[in-house]
């Protein structure tokens, strides 16, 4: 088969496309005849790391979709033939999704169903559950995404254009929520409201706190945050009492200063979210509130949903991570031959 490894820390030139040999599943796994793989960030930034302890090459990328061809052992063999959404695929293990045929653990594959496209299911992973987190950490919130458990809180989605951004927006939507969200121009913003944002600020024309507090005199309940160190004087100003401001992202030299009479009298909540190591039950939540919102066509990718398709050959892998380390706005997806 077709396969995309690396072998050593570096840059997009440790992407190696070889041949290897079809993989079989052991006890628990299911194995994946892929169709698309997504491509996030951390995919970058973890193949400048070294490799995991005891791994000698490693297949990049968490996510993808495709179809469940085999199964190993513990596993229902009725799961063969399955349309699967992964996530977390290389996790500590070998196995990403870069290649023609990939093994997870059976609850790695989440059934996609039929009106879901397999550009959909490459899309969520990452982003939809990093994106269900960062909703459901507030105090006294429901701890759960679904139709009406958001309804009469107002969120702030800083970077609505991005795909953690967009699939907040999207899920903040569903759950009933106001959302605004802040973009870096007009063509970023144009994104943000497709994506569903009732609200969009432009911080780089507009002043950012007049604005959200005019949208939302009280204040906003939680804050996406993908820059909590340039945007926590923002964050300080527009937050209602008991606000969360949950972070996922940061630059590799960021640092985040809180002024601490400020978010004192707030009884703010500074929160980091790290997909990989959400607490289990948290974790199987959120997995559960995205297939729902994919089952009801609450998410949606493509430009007419404020995330644009950018696509590379499985062999083009390197310039895929090349375009996603420069900064293309959009959802980056490796098509599998």
């Amino acid at each position: 088969m077709k396969s995309v490894i690396r072998m050593t820390a570096g840059g997009p030139e440790v992407l190696q496309f070889v041949e290897r040999p079809v993989p079989e599943p052991g006890p628990g796994e299911v194995r994946v005849r892929m169709r698309v793989s997504g491509v996030n960030p951390t995919d970058w930034r973890s193949r400048r790391r070294a490799l995991p302890p005891g791994v000698i090459e490693q297949v990049p990328h968490q996510d993808g979709s495709g179809v469940i061809d085999a199964v190993g052992p513990q596993v229902d063999p009725a799961r063969v033939g399955k349309r699967v959404w992964i996530w977390e695929a290389a996790w500590e293990r070998p196995w990403g999704t870069a290649q023609q045929y990939t093994l997870v653990p059976d609850r790695h594959a989440v059934d996609l169903p039929d009106h879901a496209s397999f550009e959909l299911g490459a899309a969520l992973g990452i982003p939809a559950l990093t994106a269900h987190r960062t909703l459901t950490v507030h105090d006294g919130g429901p701890g759960r995404i679904a139709p009406g458990t958001l309804r009469g809180a107002t969120v702030l989605v800083a970077g609505g254009a991005g795909a953690v951004g967009n699939a907040a927006i999207q899920l903040a939507r569903w759950a009933g929520a106001r959302v605004i969200s802040t973009v870096s121009g007009p063509a970023k913003g144009a994104l943000a409201r497709a994506a569903g944002a009732h609200h969009v600020v432009d911080y780089r024309s507009q002043d950012a706190t007049t604005e959200i507090l005019a949208f939302a005199p009280e204040g906003v309940d939680i804050i996406v945050e993908v820059s909590p160190g340039t945007n926590s004087a923002l964050d300080i100003s527009v937050a209602a009492r008991g606000a969360v401001v949950a972070y996922y992202g940061g630059g590799e030299d960021e640092r985040l200063s809180i002024p601490v009479l400020s978010s004192l009298a707030a009884n703010l909540r500074w929160q980091s979210v790290f997909v990989y190591t959400v607490p289990p039950a948290a974790k199987q939540q959120a997995l559960t509130d995205v297939s729902a919102a994919v089952d009801e066509c609450a998410l949606r990718v493509g430009e007419e949903a404020g995330i644009p398709l950018h696509r590379f050959t499985l062999e083009r892998t390197a310039e895929a991570h090349v375009a996603l380390e420069r900064g293309v706005v959009g959802k980056v997806l490796i098509d599998i031959p």
